[in-house]
Parts: C-alpha cells; sequence; structure tokens
C-alpha cells in the first residue's frame, strides 16, 4: 500500500540521515582528535614540580611566623583532569590548602548560597588565650589579653593585620601575599636559571608565567583554601559568577573531589577508555556558546557512573557521544540538571564528601533555566542548532 511505502521510504530518510550524522562526526573526529595535541601530562608534572619548589621555599620564609601553614599544592580543573577545551595558553591551577598558624583557628561561616554551582562562605579567624604559655616562655604576648597597641608593635599579629579584613580572612589579600610569596621565593627555585618568570595582575588568585628555555610558556593560578573537615571539599579563593563578591566571601569548591574522580575513573577504566577524548571534543565544539565547561563536565561525569566503563572504547565513541548530546538535550527539556556531588548516591566511594553533601537534595544547575522562560527557549534554540 501505499502508507506502507511512505513509512518504508521515511525509515530509508532516517537511516541515511543517522548515517550521515555519523559520517559527520567521525569527520569532526578526525578533525579535531587524530591532531597532535599537548602533552598535558607531561606539563602538568613539570606545573606540580614547580609549585612544591614554591611551597618548600615559602614554608622556609614562613618558619616560626603566625601566617598561614602551607600544605603540599593540588592540581585542579581540566588540565590536571586530563583534558582541555583549549588548545594554547592553558592555564594550570593548582590549589594550596591553608591551615591555620599555632593558636589561631579558622572557623567555616556559611554566607548564602551561590546563584549556580556553589555556596559561599566566610571564614573567620579565631585566636587562642596563651596566658599561661606566657608564664611559662616569659616574653610573649597574649592575643587575647594584652593591649591591641603592644599587639600592633608585636610581630605575632601578622595573620589578622596582613590576611584579614576585621575578623575574617580576606581572599584578595591572601592572593597579594601569595604574589609576594612568588616573587621573594623565585630566585631561591633552581628554574631561576634557566626560566623567566613574570608576575600576572592579581585579583582572587595569584598567576603568574614561566617561560622556559625552549620558550615555552606554562601560565600557572595558585588559588588558595581551606578544607572542610577531612573531605575533598574546599572553600577557596576562587572566582565566583556574581559581579561583585566581598573579598571576605571563599567560594565552597568540589575541584578536588573532581580531579579525584577522574583519577579514579581512568584507573578503573580499560586502556583504550576515551572519555576524556569526548570531553575534550564537545567543549571545542561548543565554544562561544552558552554552554559551559562545567555544564558538559557534570553531564559526562553522570554518564560515567551510569554506562560502563567498558563501552566508552574508541570503537563505541560515536555511540557515547550521542548519549553526551541526548543527556543534555533531556535536562535542557526539564530544565534540571543536578550537580554531580550533592544527595547523588553513584558517587565513588573513595570520594570523601561531608556528611551534608549525601543527604542535601540535588543541587539544580539549570536553575536559571527554569526560572526564565526567555533564557530556556534560547538554550533549546542553540542546542538545535548544534
Amino acid at each position: 500500500s501505499s502508507s506502507e511505502s511512505e513509512e518504508v521510504q521515511d525509515n530509508e530518510e532516517e537511516e541515511n540521515d543517522d548515517a550521515n550524522e555519523l559520517r559527520g562526526m567521525r569527520g569532526i573526529f578526525e578533525e579535531y582528535i587524530q591532531q597532535p595535541v599537548q602533552n598535558l601530562a607531561s606539563e602538568c608534572q613539570t606545573v606540580k614540580e614547580l609549585v612544591d619548589n614554591f611551597i618548600l621555599v615559602f614554608r622556609a620564609l614562613l618558619s616560626n611566623s603566625l601566617f598561614p601553614e602551607l600544605q603540599s599544592a593540588i592540581g585542579v580543573g581540566s588540565a590536571f583532569e586530563g583534558w582541555s577545551p583549549h588548545e594554547e595558553d592553558v592555564i594550570y591551577c593548582v590549589l594550596v590548602p591553608m591551615k591555620p598558624p599555632r593558636w589561631h583557628s579558622f572557623h567555616l561561616e556559611l554566607c548564602n548560597a551561590g546563584a549556580m554551582q556553589a555556596r559561599n562562605f566566610c571564614i573567620r579567624v579565631e585566636q587562642e588565650c596563651t596566658c599561661m604559655r606566657e608564664q611559662l616562655v616569659g616574653n610573649m604576648l597574649c592575643f587575647l589579653h594584652h593591649p591591641e597597641e603592644e599587639l600592633r608593635r608585636n610581630q605575632n599579629a601578622s595573620l589578622l593585620r596582613t590576611l584579614c579584613t576585621g575578623s575574617y580572612l580576606d581572599a584578595r589579600k591572601t592572593a597579594r601575599w601569595f604574589h609576594q610569596l612568588v616573587k621573594a621565593a623565585w630566585v631561591a627555585l633552581p628554574q631561576v636559571t634557566s626560566c623567566h618568570l613574570k608576575m600576572m595582575p592579581f585579583n582572587r588568585s595569584c598567576k603568574f608565567q614561566v617561560t622556559q628555555a625552549d620558550q615555552k610558556r606554562l601560565i600557572i593560578e595558585i588559588m588558595s583554601g581551606v578544607q572542610q573537615g577531612d573531605s575533598d571539599i574546599f572553600v577557596t579563593s576562587q572566582s565566583t559568577e556574581a559581579i561583585f563578591t566581598p573579598s571576605t566571601m571563599w567560594t565552597e569548591s568540589c575541584a578536588v573531589a573532581e580531579v579525584k574522580f577522574f583519577s579514579h575513573m581512568t584507573k578503573q577504566a580499560p586502556r583504550d577508555t576515551f572519555h576524556l577524548k569526548c570531553l575534550q571534543l564537545y567543549n571545542r565544539i561548543l565554544v562561544g556558546t552558552g554552554f559551559s565547561d562545567y555544564t558538559l563536565k557534570t553531564v559526562v561525569m553522570h554518564l560515567l557512573t551510569t554506562i560502563p566503563l567498558s563501552t566508552w572504547s574508541r570503537r563505541e565513541f560515536v555511540m557515547r557521544m550521542q548519549d553526551i548530546m541526548w543527556y543534555l538535550r533531556s535536562c535542557l527539556e526539564e530544565k534540571r540538571l543536578d550537580h554531580f556531588f550533592f544527595g547523588n548516591e553513584n558517587v565513588p566511594k573513595e570520594i570523601i564528601l561531608p556528611p551534608a553533601f549525601q543527604t542535601a537534595k540535588p543541587l539544580n544547575l539549570f536553575q536559571r533555566l527554569a526560572q526564565d522562560p526567555d533564557m530556556h527557549a534560547e538554550a533549546l534554540h542553540e542546542f538545535s542548532e548544534l
């Protein structure tokens, strides 16, 4: 019958469209992924070694002071996760955790929930009474029970005077402190004879460029942060989405947990697993659109815990690329994309989360789309264009 022949014809057209789509995706794959890409792992190792050298010198400079104790740096961000949306000028971001100096303590106070991906905190610095120690040592001033004028003359008040606004740790003042430390420590590093250091403008983090002997440039950003308990969640100095963020406000960050997640998945996956290449390719395709790197990364993290790792192979990369796009389309239609680490039972047990994360309701990263019909319509249109 004519209806049956029309149906067959429609099916054939759909199959042809699918075949053309697959050929198109393979073409994009050949163009972007098969081209030589920078050796991120090698450069990340170089950056990590450089920053570790800085930390060693920092500790020597700060010994016997009452500035924060600096812990070993942790590489975070896309480069340390094993992919990058940019071919050139990758920013290698490291987090330097800070612990309070002796006779001080840090207390995290929730300020308000962030608009999208995180909550914001203030870090209150408290000083301990050292009267008993004063009696034992003899030349020590108690932070709480000596006149302020006498304390100001004494160098032991450095933390509150230099890095705080009032009683709260200041992200911009801390960034300036790191900026000064990097400049002071550079002359003591072994790299000083073969590399050139260029300090860059700072706001809430310390950023600088190191040019190696072969003219390779490495742009490094040092963020500071305070760990939440023993978890992989920190409050950090990273910039927020807000137009104006008070300098005493610190953003809750899952960057360490994300690096740990991708490292865990890579260790669990077969050798030819292509999940990072899929993520890298889609982020390059989406450059210039309203879809952020973080949106795509969140989609891939959800899929990595629901689709067997054995199927993320080179042979099946087109299917996984389609899965990513279908998942994103579904989230757009529902105006909901859940943050990966809030209330998600699929988070690997190797990731250490605060109890509040495990019991929290999922955080919707598409909340703005749910609240703004025009923004939602624009996102759907942009997706259809892709």
